[in-house]
């Protein structure tokens, strides 16, 4: 029995650490939290000093029990839960539930997973950080009091199912409030000057006139103008200029350069930093520091004189703004410098090298440029045009890396030619296009993790989960929005002629982007309405601020919950009692038969129109609305047409065919097979003959080409390539078959590797719970049960797995069962 217990949150952790320390030491992992707030009650004590009320989870107590018998055939036990607010929480749980002895007990903590750092981190053991546990406590004890309380509001005022917290609530709030101001944006139009010259050698170059105009009759005027102007160099200037290097990346710049450069989400990012952290490759990934140790910078800098030379060197130190206590106190950087390129999946080395980059060019040179400016005049006005380019004379940082921008109207300033004062220039052309002030850009995850870090909302540590929790809630998605047609005017003086054309742009057209859904609008507005102090922006930065003066000891955080419950509390109350219901109601207008009044709200099963009210003795009619189509938006002409559906097209086959919208988009429903409509095309556009033809290509889609076994072989096309389908399995056919003309042997061929496949891919397979361990790409391996899937790094040994490691994976990654409170009826006096 090793004389040594390390107990860490995961498994692939506690398999790297394994390897730095001797055979006196054991290290286990406590697969996360042990212990919570339960799942069917408040836990928490709020009508006296708010103390939680914690329990081991169903899913841990065989870890719990695990760790307790080796905790007491040890020596010592060293807790290596993570330096931030949540470690040390964990680490405090596992000292309580497993009953360590003070004097048995040490507390470690590392940036990053080397052998060096490892043993530092054996040398200088501390205590647990009361502080920062205190801190810990008061976040999940006062967001667990706002969902708990304000949820059953939305259920009773609302809806049935929804629910409310502190951060999530404020952000969807941000998405909302930017959609309404592109909504109710107003583009005001003007005339922009471009032209083109070319000087005397005949090398032509761009150029803009600075101003704009506000008429298309002072656009016209001025290009006349230029009709028989001659145009010469009127003053060229050129200065040097640098640019210098951004610091290495926090949590949120790197999720927002990730998500620019790689064009992962969020949540992708994160998970892809827990691994490479993980595996030893990077320091740890939630932090809000920009700072290098010592030993990075001197890392750093051999790497940069090694591959580039000296010159390129420059050994920087960079200060933060953030003013927490929670997180780890260094940028997220690799452990090595030395190591650019790492043998690991492919879009974990993507992110690798973008880290490695990053934090490589933050210790470079500055770029050195020359700018250059010419103005040029014309001889039959006093308007200066300008021409601006840009040479690098010296690498520097740029050899390496360049950030990315959020500005998708940012333009680059590219090289002019060699000119001189007062060169005569010609005039290739001059266009003066009609340009509209553009609406705010919709949030994408990164623009709105920076729009939170910016207004102190949130943490690096809750950034990633909260933009996940807005979306699988349903309050917000990535929506595509298809934009609209404009027409706009642009004059072009040509060979002295000016010509006017008519020519047609799409505008507010979004794809990826944070789209706020009916369910999320009505929600905020009712909050801000009746919780206003919750929703407020400045409020959640301060609750940030007081967690922060908890972890530096300087508030108490009991004190701290007391005065925020006496205030929030009666709030509730009124609001439960008192508030009228919110259904996000628009009357639109009435029904030319019936003169019965139209208007669309949120129902029991999502937005819809109503024809009538409750109170009128005919029923309402009631349609749903399509998922392209909005209760703030949709028009009164569009929501009658709803009414129209399902359309009736005739008969084919023997069989009733229709038309309809559902959930999922238009379909034609022809028995009771459903043909989803192509994108782009309405419902009620549709007739007979084109149903008939998307059905009959269904038909020929669905229709066996083999029966293998008794059972039905077809063949497809998805997201993913050619595939064939048996007994419900998809079974991708490669390049080297010809997927038009498969033969027989070549389909008995596929399945069977497959099944062979996935018979040798399985490592575990405890049939009698449903849970099995499967070998999955790139060297990992997944832990399954039904639709959970857990993923493991390549540095997981899985071959010596138990059923209880599996089962605690599984339990943690399973999302939390919904419990609702019993209602109760209060009796008539």
């Amino acid at each position: 029995m090793a004389k040594n217990l390390v107990i860490v949150e995961s498994p692939a952790k506690a398999k790297t650490i394994e390897k730095f320390l001797g055979k006196d030491f054991k290290v286990e992992s406590s697969f996360g939290h042990i212990a919570d707030l339960p799942s069917k009650e408040l836990g928490v004590d709020v009508d006296g000093d708010f103390k939680p009320k914690y329990e081991v989870s169903k899913d841990k107590k065989s870890v719990v029990k695990k760790l307790k018998d080796l905790a007491k055939n040890a020596e010592m036990v060293w807790l290596a839960s993570d330096e931030d607010r949540e470690g040390e929480a964990i680490a405090w749980h596992l000292a309580e539930s497993l009953n360590l002895d003070k004097e048995k007990t040490k507390r470690i903590v590392f940036h990053e997973i080397t052998k060096s750092a490892i043993q530092k981190a054996i040398e200088n053991p501390r205590g647990i950080d009361y502080d920062l546990v205190d801190a810990q406590q008061a976040r999940r004890v006062l967001d667990r009091i706002v969902g708990y309380e304000l949820s059953p509001v939305l259920w009773r005022k609302v809806k049935g199912g929804l629910s409310a917290g502190r951060v999530q609530s404020v952000s969807v709030r941000l998405i909302v409030e930017r959609e309404r101001e592109i909504q109710n944006f107003k583009p005001e139009a003007s005339y922009r000057i471009d032209a083109e010259f070319a000087n005397e050698a005949g090398q032509a170059f761009k150029a803009k006139l600075p101003k704009n105009f506000d008429t298309k009759k002072a656009a016209q005027s001025f290009l006349e103008k230029n009709a028989t102007a001659s145009f010469k160099v009127a003053d060229l200037e050129k200065k040097p200029a640098k640019k210098s290097p951004a610091a290495p990346f926090t949590t949120s710049t790197l999720q927002q350069e990730a998500s620019r450069k790689l064009y992962f989400s969020v949540s992708k990012t994160m998970t892809l930093a827990q691994r490479l952290y993980e595996a030893g490759l990077i320091t740890y990934m939630r932090t809000d520091s920009v700072n290098l140790s010592d030993e990075a910078r001197k890392g750093a800098q051999a790497a940069i004189e090694t591959a580039y030379g000296s010159k390129f060197s420059k050994p920087r130190n960079y200060k933060g703004k953030a003013k927490g206590a929670q997180e780890a106190h260094e940028a997220i950087r690799p452990t090595d410098f030395s190591l650019h390129s790492v043998d690991i999946d492919r879009d974990q080395a993507r992110l690798y090298d973008l880290i490695w980059k990053r934090a490589i060019a933050s210790q470079m040179s500055d770029a050195q440029l020359e700018r250059t400016n010419v103005k040029i005049s014309a001889s039959t006005h006093s308007e200066t045009f300008s021409a601006n380019g840009e040479v690098i004379t010296f690498e520097g940082f740029l050899k390496v890396y360049l950030e990315g921008t959020d500005d998708e109207d940012s333009e680059q300033d590219g090289m002019l030619p060699a000119m001189k004062t007062n060169e005569s220039l010609l005039n290739n052309y001059i266009t003066a296009t009609e340009r509209y002030t553009r609406a705010p850009y919709r949030y994408t995850e990164a623009s709105l993790v920076k729009q939170l870090e910016e207004l102190g909302i949130g943490r690096p540590s809750t950034y990633a989960p909260t933009i996940s929790t807005i979306q699988n809630r349903n309050y917000v998605e990535k929506g595509t929005v298809e934009g609209v047609e404009r027409n706009y005017s642009q004059l072009t003086l040509e060979h002295g002629q000016v010509q006017d054309k008519l020519l047609t742009e799409k505008v507010g057209s979004d794809k990826g982007k944070l789209v706020p859904t009916d369910i999320g609008m009505i929600v905020t507005d009712f909050l801000v309405n009746h919780f206003e102090s919750i929703l407020d922006y400045n409020f959640t930065a301060k609750v940030e601020e007081d967690f922060d003066n908890i972890a530096e000891g300087k508030v108490n955080w009991t004190k701290m919950m007391k005065d925020f419950y006496k205030e929030f509390h009666p709030i509730v109350e009124d609001v439960q009692e008192n508030a009228d219901r919110e259904s996000g109601e628009r009357i639109l207008g009435t029904d030319p038969k019936t003169g019965r009044q139209v208007s669309v709200r949120l129902g029991k099963f999502g937005p819809m129109v109503q024809i009538g009210t409750a109170e009128e003795e005919e029923k309402p009619q009631f349609a749903s609305l399509s998922p392209e189509q909005q209760l703030n938006t949709i028009t009164y002409e569009e929501a009658m047409d709803l009414f129209k559906l399902p359309k009736h097209l005739g008969t084919f086959e023997g069989e009733e065919v229709e038309v309809n919208n559902g959930r999922f988009g238009p379909y034609v429903k022809f028995g009771k097979t459903y043909v989803s409509l192509p994108k782009g095309v309405e419902a009620l556009s549709v007739e007979l003959e084109d149903a008939i033809v998307l059905i009959k290509e269904k038909q020929k889609a669905d229709a066996p080409i083999y029966m293998y076994k008794d059972l039905p072989v077809q063949k497809g096309k998805g997201r993913f390539g050619p595939f064939i389908k048996w007994n419900n399995t998809f079974i991708n056919v490669n390049k080297k078959y010809d997927w038009d003309n498969l033969s027989d042997n070549d389909i008995v061929t596929l399945i069977e590797e497959k099944i062979q496949k996935d018979i040798d891919k399985v490592i575990h397979n405890w049939e009698e719970e449903g849970i099995k361990v499967e070998k999955a790409r790139w060297g990992r391996h997944n832990v399954i049960k039904g639709k959970i899937k857990v993923e493991l790094p390549k540095t997981v040994d899985v071959s010596e797995m138990t059923l209880e490691e599996a089962k605690a994976l599984i339990e943690a990654k399973a999302p939390k069962k919904k419990t609702a409170k019993k209602k109760t009826t209060t009796k008539k006096k």
